[in-house]
């Protein structure tokens, strides 16, 4: 009998610990098919990963500006988690780059540029005096920690372009990064 409830108990719990277990991947399959044909290429790759994290900054502005939007709050924290990940992603393959010794000077430039874009629109969600108090809770922890990576990140980014630089003088970086891979560069 008791091995019955347990059972049924089970039964009844396990969807909810299936989807809480579930965490979406925060590309859409276009995207993943564009970052799939850029693997070996840092120059269009590395651009991608910015192009992808501003859209979410761009549909967490439209989904703040809009009066009607529903859940917000969900909506914001959700963007901003996917802007996280996307992020990190980001810097993960640049860290990738960076190991092989790939010229990664031109999307650098650009990763530079986009940092101080994301601090001020970060910063802009932080700071906006029309949010209500209870609403702010619910995505204010995602949100400093987007802060703090795109803070720290931006940083070494600017650090690393210089070391790219000096390396590029003394001609230490690989220019084709698909060279001897079988993969043509597009």
């Amino acid at each position: 009998m008791r091995f019955t409830h347990f059972a049924c108990f089970l039964l009844v719990l396990a969807p909810a610990l299936s989807s809480a277990q579930r965490h979406r991947d925060p590309l859409t399959s276009a995207e993943i098919d564009q970052i799939r044909d850029t693997s070996w290429e840092p120059r269009l790759r590395l651009p991608l990963y910015v192009q992808f994290a501003r859209a979410r900054l761009v549909k967490l502005e439209e989904v703040r500006s809009d009066a009607k939007s529903k859940d917000r709050a969900k909506q914001t924290h959700d963007l901003l988690d996917d802007f996280q990940l996307l992020y990190d992603e980001l810097n993960d393959n640049i860290d990738t780059y960076v190991e092989r010794k790939n010229d990664i000077r031109k999307p650098l430039k650009l990763i530079v540029d986009a940092d101080t874009e994301f601090q001020a629109k970060l910063r802009g969600l932080k700071d906006a005096a029309d949010v209500p108090r209870a609403e702010a809770q619910q995505y204010a922890f995602v949100l400093d920690n987007a802060i703090e990576t795109v803070d720290s990140s931006a940083e070494d980014h600017r650090k690393l372009l210089e070391d790219q630089e000096e390396l590029a003088k003394h001609k230490k970086l690989v220019k084709d990064p698909s060279k001897g891979t079988g993969v043509s560069p597009e």
